[in-house]
């Protein structure tokens, strides 16, 4: 990957905090909590969803940075979201946990080196995982959720669902 790749991807990853925040302006209790299929997430599940997935997100290149070999676990979202309550708890927390890990990474990825680049862990399903991929992955990560909710709004209006 070139410079000029991991520099776009590395602005964008870190403006996705502020895509979520866009998609959640004016946000009613009852479309936070909105369901668009009973198997699908509220606006409130994908707050709680980023901030976990950040913290995940973060410590794997943390992990990759400092350790050699080091080994990144797969986590399945649904059994965070089951195990978590995210949709019984306030999402207010998370999305400030979101922000705060967000940006301190995203000052990480903003001074790594080349020989930093070229670091990877181990992933037991798909191998080797090195840091750019790792950037590849999280770099619209937040903005495609931020579409989710937005299209959890659209659909919530067009239902006609009010509460």
């Amino acid at each position: 990957m070139m410079r000029e790749e991991r520099a776009k991807l590395t602005a964008q990853y870190a403006a996705g905090y502020a895509e979520v925040t866009a998609a959640l302006e004016g946000i009613s209790a009852a479309e936070l909590d909105w369901k668009p299929a009973p198997k699908e997430w509220s606006a409130r599940e994908v707050v709680h969803h980023l901030a976990d997935s950040e913290m995940i997100a973060a410590v794997r290149l943390r992990r990759m940075l400092v350790e050699d070999e080091a080994q990144i676990l797969p986590y399945d979202p649904d059994d965070l979201a089951r195990g978590l309550r995210y949709a019984a708890r306030p999402h207010a927390l998370a999305l400030t946990l979101f922000q705060a890990v967000r940006a301190e990474t995203a000052q990480l990825l903003e001074g790594l080196g080349e020989a930093e680049w070229e670091r990877a862990a181990r992933h037991p399903r798909t191998g080797r995982y090195p840091v750019e991929q790792w950037l590849r992955d999280y770099a619209g990560h937040a903005h495609e959720h931020a579409d989710q909710i937005r299209a959890n709004r659209r659909q919530w209006r067009e239902s006609g669902a009010r509460g």
